[in-house]
């Protein structure tokens, strides 16, 4: 999108049809300037797996078990009002009485059936599901057997393994209870996933792909009449042109602010900047089918060269730290506090370049201009630093996610990406991405038998102790002597909003519109 189109948006949105709420409704419209709305272009979170798509979805679909988004991360209630952990392998769940779709249907436990069911998640039923579907349902879901429906609004979870983060699998995006008589109805499998029925506090009114989506507030909602009469999501992907409809009114909020904006921004009194770190990590992901980085001594050469500290000074101006590898505090009993990332020693990168008997060879660095905050900024100080010790990276600007993947597996060497803590066990985030079900290993990018062997144990074992053991190993192996990545810093969400309006912030890229996250 151009910055002329950008500012053109305010105008476009003023032909959206009215919505059928009577004219004494005095709630506000809400806009929201964003750089992105959804990576796959989709509305769907089986498919929409992204931290884009984690801002806007808790606000038309729900799951069984909610989350503390803007406090302590801790599982709530949600279309379930509790759960009861009936063995290893199985939870009951009551099931939320009085709930309505944004259709008028009933909710219940036929649609948490339906949800979890073949034609909807796995493939095989009377529609065709796309196959990244039914891979993401695998990857998010490794154990799932069955849901059993024990009343009109009761269930059971039902795994095929022992899981100790059963009940936190069920708060994930992914895990949001769709309408049956919407899905079925639906035209094409497409024509669902970009107006997906739900129970939320909004419901879609208009979704045009790279451009707006339109929520209205759906005021038979369990918890009552939400606080917003309408609210949009505007993609703007350039932060001056998200600042620029903020200042001159078209947008109460704009999303993914750089830190270096927010002295600016708050120094007019109309506005603030609301974050700050949240439980998701900024990380490269390395190629290991690349000829080049299929040996480990150049990949841990590209982790010892770079300053994160100084990434962090510099583009971050300290709002945020470099973690102690991929896992956070938040993980309670399983955080690992002595654990490390490779320390910056440009003397120790070099001498593994030469046991490494590297001679200049290119390495392909694809990256999207600015999808995660600075990530321009951070790619080229990356750059300069595998110049500085004689790794020859070339820095590849691409469009989409789809270009990263692109082309031969071998033709892939580095690119981003991120990772996110919703559920405070390592087991969903690291064996679920990197073991054996997760996208590098099925393309080939990152294998590693004995990482693969103790990621499932990890998802399957109930013994604490000895997970704690088996976690600590999995970080030495894809941390240091395998490395499959490596961690850049903890990520900070910045947004910056109209100061009159009472909303916070929260620890992921979720943006609670809720009226419980509205107001005083």
């Amino acid at each position: 999108m151009s910055r002329r189109s950008a500012l053109k948006l305010g105008a476009a949105s003023l032909a959206l049809p009215a919505p059928a709420i009577a004219q004494a409704d005095s709630r506000p419209t809400v806009t929201v300037a964003v750089q992105n709305i959804s990576t796959s272009n989709t509305l769907e979170m089986l498919r929409e797996q992204s931290n884009v798509g984690t801002r806007i979805f808790r606000n038309y679909v729900e799951p069984l078990v909610d989350t503390d988004w803007v406090g302590d991360m801790s599982l709530q209630p949600g279309l379930a009002t509790a759960w009861e952990r009936i063995d290893d392998r199985t939870v009951e769940f009551t099931l939320r009485e009085g709930v309505r779709f944004h259709n008028g249907d009933a909710f219940t436990a036929e649609d948490v059936a339906f949800s979890f069911g073949t034609d909807r998640m796995w493939g095989g039923g009377a529609r065709e599901v796309p196959t990244a579907v039914v891979q993401g349902a695998r990857r998010l879901f490794p154990g799932f057997e069955r849901i059993e429906i024990v009343g009109s609004h009761r269930v059971r979870l039902v795994n095929k393994v022992p899981d100790i983060v059963l009940e936190g699998r069920m708060a994930r995006t992914a895990a949001v209870i769709a309408n049956r008589r919407a899905f079925e109805a639906a035209s094409s499998w497409m024509d669902w996933a970009r107006r997906p029925v739900g129970t939320g506090p909004y419901s879609i009114a208009e979704y045009r792909p790279d451009q707006m989506l339109t929520l209205e507030a759906f005021d038979e909602h369990w918890q009552g009449r939400p606080p917003i009469r309408r609210l949009r999501f505007a993609e703007v992907p350039e932060v001056a042109s998200r600042v620029n409809m903020l200042v001159s009114g078209e947008a109460e909020f704009a999303s993914d602010i750089p830190p270096d904006q927010i002295a600016r921004i708050a120094a007019d009194p109309r506005f603030e900047v609301a974050g700050g770190p949240i439980n998701n990590t900024r990380y490269l992901v390395f190629n290991k089918s690349h000829p080049v980085l299929a040996n480990p001594l150049i990949r841990r050469a590209m982790s010892h060269s770079i300053d994160r500290e100084a990434i962090v000074a510099a583009l971050w101006g300290g709002r945020t730290s470099v973690p102690r590898g991929l896992q956070w505090e938040f993980y309670g009993d399983m955080f690992l506090a002595d654990i490390e990332v490779p320390k910056f020693d440009p003397a120790e990168a070099r001498r593994l370049l030469r046991e490494a008997g590297y001679r200049g060879e290119a390495i392909p660095y694809r990256c999207l201009n600015n999808y995660y905050t600075n990530q321009t900024a951070t790619a080229q100080i990356n750059v300069e630093g595998w110049r500085a010790i004689g790794l020859n990276v070339e820095l590849q600007m691409v469009e989409n996610w789809g270009q990263i993947q692109s082309g031969d597996k071998s033709s892939r060497g580095v690119h981003d990406w991120s990772a996110a803590a919703a559920v405070n066990d390592p087991s969903i985030q690291m064996s679920g991405t990197w073991g054996r079900a997760g996208a590098p290993w099925q393309r080939e990018q990152y294998r590693n038998e004995e990482f693969g062997t103790l990621a499932d144990e990890l998802e399957t074992s109930m013994d604490r102790p000895r997970r704690r053991i088996v976690w600590r190993r999995m970080l030495e192996i894809i941390e240091r002597e395998d490395p499959g990545y490596v961690v850049l810093h903890r990520n900070a969400n910045f947004t910056a909003k109209r100061r009159d309006i009472a909303w916070r912030a929260s620890q992921s890229f979720v943006m609670d519109f809720r009226g419980s996250n509205w107001g005083a």
